[in-house]
């Protein structure tokens, strides 16, 4: 309550109220509260940008295509076989024919490290090998997912994205 005048009293004069008046207080803070509202949207800063559609369609798979997995164990495996880091750029070179712009597809199991994935690359780099293909699994949502089919199924990259 703003104040109050007592009854109680006997004169002319009137006694002082010790009570604080609020209601300044409060106006002052609605109005800072209107303009921070006003102002902090003011304040955030929206950059715009207008991002390219891509129109990729996804590279045809070759006929034999050159897989090196990096298995859950850190061994790498050629297709089936299992080879040594070591001798990994030669048995590529045996199985490409010596064509370094034969694309690779490198596929890792979920629980190896990136560390260690991309030592693994650095040796196909090393190789001579800059076509690199990473395989990955294609999932469709639960609700567009065919109950009779296989919802994950291996992806290519594009012939125009880096992978």
């Amino acid at each position: 309550m703003a104040g109050g005048i007592r009854e109680n009293h006997s004169g002319d004069e009137l006694q002082e109220s010790h009570e604080i008046n609020v209601t300044p207080f409060i106006d002052v803070m609605l109005v800072l509260l209107i303009i921070f509202m006003v102002a902090a949207p003011l304040a955030t800063v929206d950059v715009s940008v207008d991002l390219p559609a891509s129109t990729a369609k996804p590279a045809e798979r070759p006929d034999e295509p050159v897989y090196v997995t990096l298995k859950e164990d850190m061994s790498l495996a050629l297709g089936n076989e299992t080879v040594v880091r070591e001798a990994l750029g030669t048995n590529l070179d045996r199985l490409t024919e010596g064509d370094k712009d034969a694309r690779i597809f490198l596929r890792a199991d979920k629980a190896v490290d990136y560390g260690a994935f991309m030592e693994v690359m650095n040796l196909l780099r090393d190789a001579g090998y800059l076509k690199i293909a990473l395989v990955g699994l294609e999932t469709l949502p639960a609700a567009q997912a065919p109950a009779a089919s296989n919802p994950a199924a291996p992806t290519v990259p594009a012939e125009g994205q880096t992978p």
